[in-house]
């Protein structure tokens, strides 16, 4: 097998809050599971991330708590940290963009690309809250998406279709500070013009191909990502401003230039190039290794991120000039946490350093889950009911029933002592093959970025291991046979012996454990390919259970908690009235009415007097409705009435019922009225 270098990156999270499920199951257990895999193949692999620490988001979240956005970027970033090292996530290095080294390094990227007359700079009306005095960035900014219509999109995406927006795409933008409609305001800022980069971009993306010369395998890009990339190109690259008018973030190292950071989406990412220059200082290392030359650059992240790590960043790469290119980018979808979206302004979510908090010794229970219903290729979702039935059903009546049976039955007849293999029956010759191809078919779909595929193929082979014991029975025939029963637990052996190397990407505590259990102190890939890994007279110790099985009761708790934890969104509405019986309902009498005569109460600016026919009866009612309906746009509506109100009089006319209306947060009112077209008197109930 050939020695490839690869530099593998996941996402910079947000230092703007923890970690949840959804973060880890789409960008970095799929990236540790790939980077593991790399090492016990002993490919050179830098594995680099950090926090991203600078942005609207940042200083949003600093203004939401009432703090500095340095004091938010270091609690979060220590939160973070602590969680992906809790989990095992085993980075090279997690850095931070606030630190001087990248700093400096994304001021000099910008600087070499100012050289390289790679911006335009352009004067432009950009959005701007008279009430705080403040340009405003894209996430200070909400509105409209134009795409899906979602009211709540932000200046730089909507985060329910996907689409990557500028502020002016907004409908009904509005400023996040003052909540108020922003205006229109010139400033200068040095854009990258896009539109220039889309000829070698789609033979880039489609073909693998970078001015003629083949750069990465073609088609092997996830569907949605060339989907998306090309949906973009296809509709027209336009200029996009790397600079923004802000106090946090990198300050841009030109003279002109008082008041302006570095555009996030160009600040950021350079963050996985400062981050491996200060593992490279730490390790007495060149970080120009693992940025230029035959190496391959590998992004791992959520779908929201294709954009700026398929097209922004791969331009901005090459407009440097010296730098490697992505040799893919496997983005996955979202996913779902019991029937909704993780939410991190409504509390839906299942933060992942709570979860370690709790259940430290339940990793890779978790690590198992998050990997069988990965969202590689569609959205999905994460519900403890399903955790459970993997825990329960797979890793502990599977693998560990498996495991138990093979070093138990060992410990029992053997002193654990590994048997030798005596004389092959035909069933032994067939479970040998497929014992020998497991190694490469696994190898195979991870090189693919196919992480749920893979872990799938080696629970197979715990469910072959399960099929030969059962079949075979050797805790009867060791009665009759004991000859034979050697052999048939020398085969199980070696099947839990590349179980405890074929485990290691994926569940490494699991295959320590299990390799502890075999007396094994092997961890290359190549020791698989092996006919035979455990030799005969080998001692095993004895064994522990692996999986403890999760009870209905854990369940439960766990989707109280969940429901218990979930904010009601902030609104203005009153809370619930007291609850009324049944009865108490039944007895009040609406019906539709149609408003035929409508007048003004002298006098009384918000009254009408309106004449309503029931169905039943004409009656008179007085509302007040005349600050949101003229007198001639009432009549001819059909609306609801309450009939057996007490009458009573109003500015000196009696009234009859009254019309129910609609209210909404600001106060305005509405009629309550038919979808259809129904006459006057039906009932309401």
């Amino acid at each position: 097998m050939t020695k490839e270098k690869f530099t593998v990156t996941a996402a910079l999270p947000y230092a703007n809050g923890p970690l949840h499920l959804g973060h880890v199951a789409g960008v970095y257990l799929p990236a540790d599971i790939f980077v593991r895999f790399l090492r016990m193949n002993n490919h050179d692999v830098a594995f680099i991330c950090g926090s991203d620490e600078h942005g609207a988001a940042i200083t949003l979240r600093a203004k939401k708590e009432g703090i500095t956005p340095q004091e938010i970027v270091d609690k979060y970033n220590k939160i973070i940290g602590k969680s992906f090292q809790d989990f095992g996530i085993s980075f090279d290095i997690f850095h931070r963009t606030s630190a001087e080294i990248h700093h400096k390094t994304a001021q000099d990227f910008f600087l070499q690309l100012e050289k390289n007359g790679k911006f335009i700079e352009e004067t432009t009306e950009q959005y701007f809250d008279e009430e705080f005095q403040q340009f405003l960035a894209d996430r200070y900014i909400v509105g409209e998406c134009p795409n899906c219509h979602n009211e709540n999109a932000y200046g730089d995406q909507c985060e329910k279709c996907g689409s990557s927006l500028n502020p002016t795409d907004l409908i009904n933008p509005t400023s996040t500070l003052s909540g108020k409609k922003p205006i229109l305001k010139s400033t200068s800022h040095w854009f990258l013009p896009m539109d220039r980069h889309e000829e070698w971009l789609k033979e880039w993306i489609l073909e693998g191909k970078l001015d003629g010369v083949q750069q990465h395998e073609p088609k092997t890009w996830r569907n949605q990502v060339t989907g998306q990339c090309m949906s973009w190109i296809n509709n027209g690259l336009k200029p996009r401003a790397m600079t923004r008018d802000l106090d946090w973030g990198v300050k841009v190292p030109l003279p002109n230039a008082d008041g302006k950071v570095l555009y996030v989406w160009l600040d950021a990412p350079i963050g996985y190039i400062s981050a491996t220059k200060q593992w490279a200082l730490d390790n007495n290392k060149n970080w120009e290794d693992y940025w230029k030359g035959d190496r391959k650059l590998v992004h791992f992240i959520g779908k929201d991120n294709i954009v700026f790590h398929a097209i922004i960043f791969p331009i901005l790469l090459k407009d440097h000039g010296d730098l490697i290119l992505p040799d893919n980018v496997p983005a996955y979808e979202f996913l779902n946490l019991e029937g909704d979206k993780f939410s991190t302004s409504r509390n839906w979510a299942v933060w992942l350093h709570e979860y370690l908090e709790k259940y430290p010794t339940k990793i890779d229970e978790l690590k198992y889950t998050l990997t069988a219903i990965a969202p590689e290729s569609k959205d999905s979702e994460f519900t403890w009911k399903e955790y459970q039935a993997r825990v329960n059903n797979e890793l502990a009546d599977i693998l560990g029933n498996f495991v138990n049976r093979a070093l138990v039955l060992t410990q029992k007849y053997y002193e654990g002592i590994v048997p030798a293999l005596g004389e092959l029956t035909t069933e032994d010759e067939q479970v040998l093959n497929i014992l020998q191809e497991f190694p490469d078919k696994i190898a195979s779909l991870i090189y693919a970025y196919k992480l749920r595929e893979a872990q799938s193929e080696v629970m197979n082979l715990a469910r072959l291991g399960n099929k030969y014991l059962a079949d075979n029975e050797p805790w009867k025939l060791v009665k009759t046979d004991a000859k034979r029963v050697e052999t048939i637990m020398h085969i199980a052996l070696q099947i839990t012996a590349k179980l405890s190397l074929l485990l290691e990407p994926f569940l490494p505590t699991t295959a320590g454990k299990l390799r502890s259990f075999l007396n094994l102190n092997l961890t290359s890939w190549e020791e698989i390919t092996k006919n035979s890994i455990l030799n005969a007279g080998h001692h095993t110790n004895a064994p522990e259970i692996l999986f403890q099985k999760i009870e209905d009761s854990f369940v439960e708790q766990e989707v109280a908690d969940l429901q218990a934890t979930k904010e009601v969104p902030a609104t203005n509405f009153p809370p619930q009235k007291p609850n009324v019986s049944f009865d108490d309902f039944t007895k009040m009498d609406i019906r539709l009415g149609k408003i035929i005569e409508a007048e003004k109460v002298p006098k009384a600016d918000k009254l009408l007097k309106l004449t309503v026919d029931t169905g039943i009866d004409t009656r008179t009612i007085v509302s007040g409705i005349a600050s949101y309906y003229n007198p001639e746009d009432v009549v001819g509506k059909t609306v609801s009435v309450l009939l057996n109100l007490e009458p009573r009089k109003i500015r000196g006319v009696e009234s009859q019922g009254m019309i129910l209306m609609a209210e909404n947060e600001q106060g305005e009112l509405s009629f309550v009225s038919p979808e259809k077209e129904f006459g006057a008197g039906g009932e309401i109930r």
